[in-house]
């Protein structure tokens, strides 16, 4: 069986998604239609950057749905894939809502117009500088629980991404995120300050799901076609009212990713296609689970490789 995949934030890179722009008269309506709903050229950004337009939040999260729309509709509509043996679609973080606008139970234009809020909500939570984010390796979840308990931290130091066996992202606010970075020196644990704008995934983004609750409430959802592996539960779902409610708690919640590789994994799939810029979610399939296939998409190359492989 197969699982879809969509790749988050920190997967985008200046020019992504340009050989299936040049290629496919699909892709270019559907970077037309970003840019007529969004009223900027977001187009553009994504084509030409700059870079630092590009790593903006609010251009970050549509651009990524963009191009990762953009390359499932070609495999889709051009390449006439087989779906017959996809069983999920599973989206990291904002990739949640690549999964439901491809998997038909949210209109492009509409999942758009929420991540550029999403996006904006996001940054404007926190101001610069007082939250911080950082990849902790090598170390099991639990173990780094005990430290964040050990630390006595009285802000907000949480798990904000359960990524992979040996990475898991902590968010906060800077003062207890320094705290505990005190305490995994003093345990030999490693970790890695990330170059993010704000701290996602904790409640120091109460605010930003406050004020996307109502437009996502708002928001018209269909039955989605195939199961969405949800980030909140790491479980299938495919309640439209569910699905909406998730996708608030999202924001401030831990995405349970590593979860969702195993519980798919358990019901027998094999096959874990990543559709859109970058090969971090593959990255993520491999250090967790053991005798799958893993199948990248970000080029024709490889859509017409993973194409044969999974013929065979």
């Amino acid at each position: 069986m197969n699982a879809i995949l969509f790749p988050g934030q920190g997967s985008q890179i200046v020019g992504m998604g340009l050989e299936f722009y040049n290629n496919f008269e699909i892709v270019k309506k559907i970077f037309k239609e970003a840019d007529d709903k969004l009223n900027y050229k977001i187009s553009k950004i994504i084509l030409e950057g700059p870079e630092d337009q590009l790593k903006l939040t609010q251009n970050t999260q549509p651009a990524i749905l963009t191009v990762s729309y953009a390359i499932f509709s070609v495999l889709k509509k051009e390449y006439n894939f087989d779906f017959k043996s996809t069983k999920f679609f599973a989206g990291h973080s904002l990739g949640e809502y690549s999964a439901l606008v491809s998997s038909e139970s949210l209109k492009f234009n509409d999942a758009i117009f929420l991540l550029f809020e999403r996006g904006k909500s996001m940054q404007e939570a926190v101001p610069i500088g007082k939250g911080k984010m950082i990849a902790v390796l090598g170390s099991e979840i639990k173990d780094i629980n005990n430290l964040i308990q050990k630390s006595k931290i009285e802000g907000i130091c949480e798990i904000a991404n359960d990524n992979a066996e040996g990475q898991t992202i902590i968010s906060g606010d800077t003062e207890s995120i320094n705290s505990l970075q005190i305490t995994l020196k003093e345990n030999n644990k490693k970790f890695i300050p990330l170059k993010v704008s704000a701290p996602f995934h904790c409640s120091l983004m109460s605010s930003a799901a406050k004020k996307m609750r109502d437009k996502i409430n708002s928001t018209n959802f269909a039955k989605p076609i195939f199961d969405i592996v949800c980030n909140v539960t790491s479980t299938p779902e495919n309640n439209p009212e569910n699905i909406k409610r998730l996708l608030i708690d999202q924001i401030c919640s831990t995405v349970r990713w590593r979860e969702s590789l195993i519980n798919m994994h358990n019901e027998n799939v094999t096959n874990f296609i990543e559709i859109g810029p970058g090969k971090v979610l593959s990255g993520m399939v491999k250090r967790t689970l053991k005798n799958i296939n893993c199948f990248s998409i970000n080029s024709i190359d490889d859509m017409k490789k993973t194409i044969n492989e999974l013929k065979k």
